[in-house]
């Protein structure tokens, strides 16, 4: 694509994170019911992965079902449930070919038994994959990581295996679902809602935050781009001054 070429290869986020947010909004607009506005959104998905991979994004983690989400009609919920086993078999040939490594995080025993088969099936296949690691957030909040990683830890320091001096943001990392990813650089939500919503709280502490107007089934590959332009354009500084940054 001609757009991808004014993108900076040495200045992408290694770790691009997206609260998939709008595709209820959507189908109302357009009045269709809720469950249509899922199935466009997981087009949009195709089109995001499938580009992350091509500009050479490594990691790409999408908040696909939170543990807030089971609250919504039972109607709703199992239709998502169907609409991700549909595409977990629909898509593993994608992922083969394009070398893309599947990841789940989230308190993934709440699937259903039937989402947890197709899911570990996916998983196993892609697990040697390594142009781009595309993790799911599957009934996941990030206070209840927190939560249970604080239990891990305490239960280790109560069996003497480690100290409590040991704690640190490293010994932390290990004990959350992304144990085995980067921080976030670049936070993406969609539909014009500018919340955090229980998302990687712990993992965006010196992420970019950008929000869109632009419902979830109509983000394209233009509105990534966009994204990307204004995250190459942001002077990330950790707590250091300008100077610092650019001695």
């Amino acid at each position: 694509m001609k757009e991808e070429n004014t993108i900076n290869s040495e200045k992408l986020p290694q770790h691009l994170a997206i609260i998939m947010d709008g595709n209820g909004r959507w189908a109302k607009q357009k009045g269709f019911l809720r469950t249509i506005g899922h199935e466009n959104g997981a087009t949009a998905v195709k089109r995001t992965v499938e580009q992350c991979a091509r500009l050479g994004i490594p990691f790409l983690t999408l908040y696909a079902f939170s543990t807030e989400n089971w609250n919504r009609p039972k109607f709703e919920v199992d239709m998502l449930m169907k609409l991700l086993v549909k595409a977990l078999k629909k898509e593993v040939k994608t992922l083969q070919e394009n070398n893309i490594k599947l990841n789940a995080i989230g308190n993934l025993d709440l699937l259903p038994a039937t989402v947890r088969k197709e899911l570990t099936e996916v998983l196993e296949k892609t697990k040697n994959n390594t142009r781009l690691t595309l993790s799911l957030a599957l009934s996941y909040g990030s206070r209840n990581e927190l939560i249970e990683a604080t239990k891990e830890i305490c239960n280790k320091v109560k069996n003497n295996i480690i100290s409590v001096d040991a704690i640190d943001e490293s010994v932390i990392n290990k004990h959350l679902y992304t144990h085995n990813l980067p921080d976030v650089d670049l936070l993406i939500r969609t539909s014009g809602e500018q919340r955090i919503s229980n998302f990687l709280l712990w993992q965006i502490a010196y992420a970019e935050l950008y929000f869109c107007d632009v419902l979830w089934p109509d983000f394209s590959n233009e509105h990534l781009l966009e994204a990307l332009k204004v995250y190459q354009n942001r002077e990330r500084r950790y707590g250091k001054t300008s100077e610092q940054i650019n001695k």
